[in-house]
């Protein structure tokens, strides 16, 4: 039975005020507004694309290459394990809380329905900056690799002092559209452009066999070397705090290692926001979470594995070396083209799955009217036309006229954040609500999100000083938002007002 506490007043908590908690019975009931309501239609299948998609884009035939050149050596296959073991840690906690609440926002939703609205409105004012820096950083990326692959002609036009991107505008533009006309056919898309990269790091791994010698798999973990750390703001938070010092290779440097290449795996929180127009999200969601989570470490391992056993590791160690710098080395040329267009295949669906997820989550927040409500509107085919479009000027004009830099970092810290989040309220819903079925539970709790909290911590740990001072503004510049605006507009709060003063719940037995 409900706990009828949990329900009253059509808001679902006792709390008020900015620590209203909004219950999953009425996420759950304010899906079936017809003004504000999205078409379920995705499967597991679609879900595993769309993770798949988001995660593996141009980091693949890059950040391995760099990776194992400056700081793991032939290591690096065992960091991606590690940082995929951490990853995994979180997409558990994900997949339950999806198959809880299987309502559109990801983390902000879930954060609603454990910590209050406060907290809620933070993640979900975290969330935006994450997708949308994330949607107009890559974008920028694939216009690189468009450039590439046509080789005559740049997509960068420089108009006096402004430098315009158009190869960024027209992607953002494209992607706009299809994701307005529909969640299956972008699905459908985006499966296209799934194959079309995942037949080329097949053939990568197949031709780079040919080339493969164990002698360049030793040592497998490199004797440490004195690194560069780098000073002032730019030190990771950690060396600032405890003055320590960083390495290269060795084991401290396999560390290190995984910690850079986990950001690889940043993207399958994606597949939650999809909860909502998932057919069977109970036990859909978590498969497509966990599968691609499953599909891309042996991509991930593989390539890395093939890559250290082509050419020795100190061959990698120059600033711009990639995947085909290792082809280049046995004189096979054509490899560059080829990686290049499996990036460009790559960067397209990771540009999609970000955009996608930053309307989802604009959508769960204006439904709640912690932004405005119009804009929760939903057209005949079932999508926010209304946020697509607001969401796609934005990225546009943010990839094609700004040069981000550092600003990139500021997407890790912020999915951090909602992992670390979503790990601890899937312990405080087991608590607050044991009576909710689960279409999945996370074993070992709460050992397992805990673990998941300790690993994501120590990520963030990892990121510059200077990204943690522009996290927090950014975050100050959102609670200014939320009381200006958002407080008052909430559509918990105008029931709360409506009902008058909180009576509070009988207090739960606990088993």
């Amino acid at each position: 039975m409900t706990d009828p506490g949990q329900t009253r007043r059509g808001a679902g908590t006792t709390r008020r005020g900015m620590f209203r908690v909004k219950s999953v019975e009425q996420s759950i009931r304010d899906t079936d507004d017809p003004e504000a309501n999205l078409r379920r239609e995705l499967s597991a299948w679609d879900l595993t694309v769309f993770g798949v998609a988001v995660v593996v884009g141009a980091g693949i035939f890059t950040l391995t290459a760099r990776t194992a050149g400056t700081v793991a050596g032939p290591s690096v296959s065992l960091a991606f394990v590690l940082a995929a073991v951490a990853c995994a840690l979180s997409a558990l906690c994900y997949a339950e809380f999806a198959s809880t609440l299987p309502v559109a926002g990801s983390a902000y939703t879930f954060s609603y329905a454990t910590f209050g609205e406060i907290v809620a409105w933070i993640i979900g004012w975290d969330l935006l900056l994450e997708f949308a820096l994330g949607t107009s950083v890559v974008a920028k990326g694939w216009s690189q690799y468009l450039g590439e692959v046509m080789g005559t002609a740049s997509p960068i036009v420089h108009l006096g002092s402004v430098t315009f991107d158009w190869g960024a505008v027209l992607l953002v533009a494209v992607l706009g559209v299809l994701l307005a006309l529909g969640t299956k056919l972008s699905s459908r898309v985006s499966a296209v452009a799934v194959a079309i990269k995942l037949a080329i790091i097949a053939m990568v791994v197949i031709v780079g066999l040919r080339y493969f010698s164990t002698s360049n798999l030793s040592p497998y973990v490199p004797p440490s070397q004195p690194g560069d750390t780098g000073g002032g703001l730019r030190q990771s938070l950690f060396s600032w705090l405890t003055g320590a010092g960083n390495s290269s290779f060795g084991w401290y440097g396999l560390l290190a290692a995984a910690s850079m290449v986990f950001f690889a795996f940043i993207g399958f929180d994606v597949v939650a926001t999809t909860a909502e127009e998932t057919r069977d999200p109970q036990r859909d969601v978590p498969r497509g979470i966990l599968g691609s989570l499953a599909i891309v470490t042996v991509l991930y391992v593989a390539v890395s594995l093939v890559l250290t056993g082509m050419v020795p590791y100190t061959a990698l160690s120059g600033e711009n070396a990639t995947l085909a710098t290792a082809f280049a080395l046995h004189g096979v040329n054509w490899a560059k083209n080829i990686i290049s267009v499996g990036a460009l295949a790559g960067l397209t669906t990771v540009v999609m799955v970000l955009f996608l997820g930053q309307t989802r989550v604009m959508f769960a927040m204006a439904r709640d009217g912690l932004i405005p409500r119009p804009l929760a509107r939903t057209g005949t085919r079932g999508t926010p036309v209304r946020i697509t479009a607001l969401v796609g000027v934005v990225c546009a004009v943010l990839a094609g006229f700004v040069d981000f830099g550092t600003l990139a970092e500021m997407v890790n810290i912020g999915t951090l954040f909602a992992f670390v989040l979503v790990s601890i309220g899937v312990v405080v819903l087991r608590r607050s609500r044991p009576d909710l079925p689960r279409g999945f539970r996370v074993p070992f709790v709460p050992v397992v999100p805990v673990l998941a909290v300790l690993a994501c911590l120590w990520l963030m740990l990892n990121l510059s000083v200077e990204t943690w001072l522009r996290f927090v503004i950014w975050m100050a510049v959102g609670l200014v938002l939320y009381f200006g605006y958002g407080i008052r507009h909430s559509k918990l709060g105008a029931a709360e007002r409506a009902d008058g003063p909180a009576v509070r719940a009988p207090r739960r037995s606990q088993p």
